[in-house]
């Protein structure tokens, strides 16, 4: 007879993905082994483990693993796995690309609505007992640019659209994407920013995308434009943002990711009027382990009747 595979699950919430296994009739055809994040693989799971779930793993570990033949990340950007020295060659690596859908479109329309809307000043006003009357600016007639139309700019743009922007974007292979107006290459991205009222980075983090918008950029976007960052940290030259909000070169920026998190109280982030501050929400999703549970058990399945699994991670373009 012959053995079952053995997979592990190291996270501090298995629950979600040992139900999935067994919804899918697959707890027959594999040996399951739970770890939490504290702690350490043995020797014996070393030894043994032909396929593991992790949301990241320290140097040493996956070429401890002399039977492992994939990797499952918990997360869509898989950065700090692509920097791991000792990452081997022949390891297939899957990510859990899609799996912000849900949460991801609606806090980026929140931070349009949040930037376009005068509720803020409202909520300040209140404070003070001050009534100030103003017009709302409306987002129907203004452009929203997209760098990086994978599947959340996809689905941002389907909702953009429903309230009258009109959407342009830049996609690695530009082909028509429903609800937007015209898809660019990466090379023709001055066009979107020159045109846009909105920018809205959904990039992945390559050596490519380092501080991708830097000053030069940031002067091609209109001056009364806004800078929405829903993608990574490292796409932004930090200083030059800084530099481009207090100088008025641009409106201002809707920041969620950071170079570092949590973000330092001594950043000037914090204290540049014009740059709003979101402590990393725009993904998670109190049931986000049911969505990535359902990438993994696809995966698992395919990868128990080799068949091609599911969001390769394309090493050369970094995601």
């Amino acid at each position: 007879m012959t053995s079952r595979p053995h997979v592990l699950l190291w996270t501090d919430s298995p629950a979600a993905y040992l139900d999935a296994i067994a919804a899918a009739g697959l707890a027959d055809r594999v040996t399951v082994e739970t770890l939490p994040r504290k702690e350490k693989p043995s020797a014996d799971q070393l030894a043994r483990t032909e396929a593991l779930m992790a949301l990241a793993v320290p140097p040493g570990v996956l070429p401890a693993m002399p039977k492992l033949r994939w990797v499952q990340a918990m997360t869509a950007g898989v950065e700090g796995w692509l920097a791991l020295s000792d990452l081997p060659g022949n390891l297939t690596l899957t990510c859990a690309r899609g799996t912000h859908r849900e949460s991801m479109p609606e806090n980026i329309i929140g931070a349009l609505l949040y930037v376009a809307k005068p509720y803020a000043a409202a909520v300040e006003n209140q404070k003070q007992r001050k009534w100030v009357q103003c017009v709302a600016e409306p987002l129907a007639g203004k452009t929203l640019g997209i760098l990086g139309l994978g599947a959340i700019g996809q689905d941002v743009a389907r909702i953009a659209a429903a309230l009258g922007l009109r959407v342009i974007g830049t996609r690695r292979r530009p082909e028509p994407v429903a609800d937007v107006a015209e898809v660019f290459p990466p090379e023709r991205t001055p066009e979107v920013l020159a045109r846009s009222d909105f920018v809205l980075l959904l990039l992945p983090a390559t050596p490519r995308t380092d501080n991708f918008i830097d000053t030069e950029r940031l002067g091609m976007m209109k001056p009364g434009a806004w800078l929405l960052n829903f993608g990574r940290g490292h796409l932004i030259r930090d200083d030059d943002l800084v530099a481009a909000v207090r100088a008025r070169k641009i409106a201002g920026a809707v920041l969620d990711v950071y170079r570092q998190e949590p973000l330092p109280a001594e950043h000037p982030f914090w204290g540049t009027e014009g740059i709003i501050v979101l402590p990393h929400i725009g993904g998670p999703h109190p049931q986000r382990d049911r969505f990535v549970a359902r990438v993994f058990v696809d995966n698992l399945a395919r990868f128990l009747d080799g068949e091609p699994l599911r969001e390769v991670v394309d090493r050369e373009a970094g995601y």
